[in-house]
């Protein structure tokens, strides 16, 4: 949603430092992907520091897109690079938060973080699956976007349980819009 909306607004304001970045946007998402696992580790113990190093993480992401569009290095290798760290930190950010929950014995916690991390990778397989099919499936409102900045919100503010609680249910009904937008455009497909 917010991704669909803002697109690439970072591209104008970053453009003059992206042309001097002397690194691969490859690099930069690796880089990205490093600073996520540590915020992850740093989450097990210091949820506010946590998320701000998610938010850290978050500004490689935003960062590698802008040096591959703004140098022409743009790539399909570096787009599914991109997309498979991206998986890679969704699921480190989750498995540390579902640890938490476990090691203090909070168990339907640590199955809410766990349903958040199922839907999480419904949400990208549903796109990922409606794309191979030849169809559009961006819509939802549970993105990427949206879910890391709630999760380092939730973190940071000392709210991740309710947090939590909204993504578990966002999450899922973004699945079900991406059904919905692929039945809609395939009703009339005969297999």
């Amino acid at each position: 949603m917010l991704s669909e909306k803002l697109g690439h607004v970072f591209d104008k304001p970053l453009k003059k430092i992206a042309v001097h970045v002397p690194f691969s946007p490859n690099f930069i998402s690796f880089t990205g992907f490093a600073v996520t696992l540590f915020a992850s580790y740093v989450l097990i113990s210091d949820l506010r520091l946590g998320g701000v190093l998610i938010l850290a993480g978050g500004v490689f992401d935003i960062l590698d897109g802008v040096v591959a569009r703004t140098n022409q290095k743009e790539s399909r290798f570096g787009a599914f690079w991109d997309s498979l760290l991206d998986r890679y930190s969704d699921a480190a950010i989750l498995i540390a938060i579902s640890w938490t929950f476990l090691a203090s014995g909070n168990i339907p916690l640590f199955f809410v973080s766990i349903g958040i991390l199922v839907g999480s990778f419904l949400v990208s397989y549903a796109r990922a699956r409606a794309e191979g099919l030849g169809l559009v499936c961006k819509q939802g409102l549970m993105e990427r976007t949206e879910r890391i900045v709630m999760l380092a919100a939730g973190a940071i503010s000392g709210f991740l349980v309710p947090v939590l609680w909204v993504m578990l249910v966002l999450t899922h009904f973004t699945v079900f819009q991406r059904i919905y937008v692929v039945w809609k455009a395939g009703r009339s497909d005969r297999f």
